[in-house]
């Protein structure tokens, strides 16, 4: 997927175990891990939120795009 989830930069630069980042958004360690390792096929802007309050945050520090093989294959193709 093209869209790449920090959470771990933000956990880490906050000194905050995910379990806690967990409880304070108001998801499962498991749903959390979820977003973490990139499965995730969307987040709800509430999740965002709650992300972004809790990490003290803007939303760019947590998503970021990268483009996939498909993008550069057609990117090459255009160029």
């Amino acid at each position: 997927m093209a869209i790449v989830i920090d959470i771990d930069v933000m956990l880490a630069r906050r000194k905050m175990p995910v379990g806690v980042l967990a409880d304070r958004i108001g998801i499962t360690p498991a749903n959390l891990a979820v977003l973490k390792n990139g499965r995730a096929k969307a987040v709800r802007f509430s999740t965002l939120d709650a992300l972004c309050t809790a990490l003290e945050c803007q939303p760019g520090d947590i998503l970021r795009w990268e483009p996939d093989d498909g993008h550069r294959a057609a990117a090459t193709m255009e160029g």
